[in-house]
This record gives structure tokens, C-alpha cells and sequence, in this order.
């Protein structure tokens, strides 16, 4: 199956388990990707990786491992409900270092833990990581229970505004070389909002990198293949199987354009919210389109994370 990934070209995201362990296989399975010439990152809790766990992902090529912190010592293993697996993820984090392999925090915002993204920075500067990545709550998969947890717009804005100001500090001390807001991709609109209230100077550069990207490219630019083989638009989407390498070649499966949900995906501009369309940002964004429901019906189609410009933000772009 991994000489699939090379027929299909976007980024490929490899579940290796979903249950309570790692695959016995998984260094096997990482060996082979290398093998084959595949580009591979780790994201992981970092508790099990010892010195030996990580000269193993070292020697299979791993080129990131990405380690989910969720806020200071005491805040970390209280949200995890483990004593002492803090200082785990920070030996992971130092083991991998000590291997050679580049390696950044990740941090999933909720309502419990917002106010922990000022720790989150200094956590990065005290272990020496250089790359964080934010990443907006999506209600999808085990999240779908967490309604309570999401953000409202308001709070968004501050904690993005937040980001960006820690960022700008950080950066201006050689403290980072990366910051990352994922999964909203009304953040890319919001940054330009906010560079150009600074009369940012990089504002056209920044935009024209925004809309190079193209926004939201769920079922476009990354697919997942997960443990069991079924094939998801993206890693979040765990409702739906555009089908299964089991029984089609991934290229065949990515492909088809009988499938309802991609072709749903690939044409945003015909099935996109309404308040998205008319936005003056949607080719930068593409709304964050996914359905959540049981079904795939049209009610249960919409955008998530919700988007938290403004309607005044979202209208026509004043000009400098």
C-alpha cells in the first residue's frame, strides 16, 4: 500500500494505530517509507519515547516528530489525568533532539486550556523547540462530544491576537522560527486584517502566499489512510470512507469523481456556505466545509471550526 502514496499526489497522512498502543510494526512500516522515498512525521503524546525509541525513528528516517503539550506541568497532568507525564513528553522532546530529529509542540485550543498559550511559548524556549503549532478544536472523531469546549468568535480573536503577539516577541528575540495556526482557515484573513491595521509592509507578500496556498484543500491536497485501511478526505473526518485500500488502489479511490462528498469538497465555489461565497476572502480561505453529522445530508453541512470574522471583515477590502 505505501507504493500507493507515491501514485497520489498530495501530502498522505498514515494513521499507524487508534487504539490505546502503537503498531508493533510501526518502525517496519517507517523503514519501508523511507525505502520508498516518503516523507514521514510523527505526532505523539512523546511518553514513549525513550533514547532507544528515538534513535529507531532517527534511523528510519523521521524527519519530525510533533509533541502535544497542553500547558504547564501542573496544568498538562491534570488535563491528561497522569501524574508525571509531562515530564515524559519533555524527555521525548530531549531524546528526540539528542537523535537529531526536528521537533515542535503542538497545542489543541479549548475553553479549558486557552489561557495556557503564554506557557506554551515559554515551555518551546525552555526545551529549545523552535516550531509550534495551534491547533483550533475541531468537533469531529472523539472531539465530537466536546461542543462545550469550542470557542466562541470572541474568544477566538483574543487568543489568536495573543499568538500573533507572542509570535512578533518571540521571533524579534531569535526565540522561534515557526508558529502555526491550524484547522481555521479563517486565521489567514485575521492576519491580514491585523497586518494591515499594523501597516505591515509584508501585507501584499503575505496575502499573495495566502492565496498561492489556496485555503481549505480538504479532499484536494492531503488525504488519510487509516490503520484498517479505510481512506478519509483528511485526518479529522472519521465519518465518512471514500473506501478502503483493501479493495481499490489508493490512486483509484482518490480519483473517482462519482464520489459525492469529494465532489462536494472540490467544488466549494458551487456548495460553500453563503456568507462564505460572498466573502471577500473566500479565495484565500475556502471556508472550513466538512459535515459532522451521521449523514451527509445538506443540514449537516457547515463550517467547522466556525468562522469568527466579523460581517464588517468579511465584506469588501478597504484600500490603504
Amino acid at each position: 500500500m505505501l507504493r500507493q502514496l507515491l501514485e497520489v499526489h498530495c501530502p498522505v497522512v498514515l494513521f499507524s494505530g487508534g487504539e490505546p498502543m502503537l503498531r508493533d510494526n510501526l518502525f517496519e512500516l517507517l523503514a519501508e517509507a523511507k525505502r520508498l522515498g516518503l516523507r514521514t512525521v510523527i505526532s505523539t503524546n512523546g511518553t514513549l519515547i525513550d533514547i532507544s525509541a528515538a534513535k529507531k525513528l532517527a534511523e528510519a528516517g523521521v524527519s519530525y516528530v510533533g509533541i502535544s503539550i497542553d500547558g504547564d506541568q501542573e496544568f498538562h497532568d491534570s488535563f491528561r489525568r497522569t501524574r508525571g507525564c509531562f515530564k515524559a513528553a519533555i524527555r521525548g522532546i530531549e531524546n528526540c533532539k539528542e537523535a537529531g530529529i526536528k521537533t515542535g509542540l503542538r497545542f489543541t485550543i479549548t475553553r479549558a486550556n486557552a489561557e495556557q498559550v503564554p506557557a506554551i511559548f515559554d515551555i518551546a524556549t525552555s526545551v529549545g523547540v523552535r516550531r509550534i503549532c495551534f491547533y483550533h478544536l475541531i468537533r469531529a472523531g472523539r472531539a465530537k462530544t466536546l461542543e462545550n469546549q469550542a470557542l466562541t468568535a470572541e474568544q477566538t480573536r483574543r487568543v489568536v491576537d495573543l499568538i500573533i503577539e507572542r509570535t512578533q516577541d518571540f521571533v524579534a528575540r531569535a526565540l522561534v522560527d515557526e508558529v502555526l495556526t491550524v484547522d481555521n482557515h479563517a486565521d489567514g484573513p485575521y492576519l491580514l486584517l491585523t497586518m494591515k491595521r499594523q501597516n505591515n509592509p509584508r501585507y501584499e507578500q503575505a496575502k499573495n502566499l495566502l492565496l498561492a496556498n489556496g485555503g481549505n484543500r480538504i479532499g484536494e491536497r492531503i488525504v488519510c489512510v487509516a490503520w484498517h485501511g479505510d481512506v478519509y478526505p483528511d485526518q479529522f473526518w472519521r465519518n465518512y470512507s471514500l473506501g478502503s485500500v483493501k479493495d481499490k488502489t489508493l490512486q483509484t479511490i482518490w480519483q473517482s469523481s462519482s464520489d459525492p462528498v469529494l465532489n462536494r469538497l472540490r467544488n466549494k465555489s458551487r456548495f460553500a456556505d453563503a456568507r462564505c461565497l460572498k466573502c471577500r476572502w473566500f479565495a484565500l480561505c475556502k471556508g472550513n466545509y466538512r459535515f459532522l453529522g451521521d449523514e451527509k445530508d445538506d443540514r449537516y453541512w457547515l463550517n467547522e471550526p466556525a468562522c469568527y470574522l466579523t460581517d464588517e471583515e468579511t465584506g469588501k477590502e478597504v484600500q490603504k
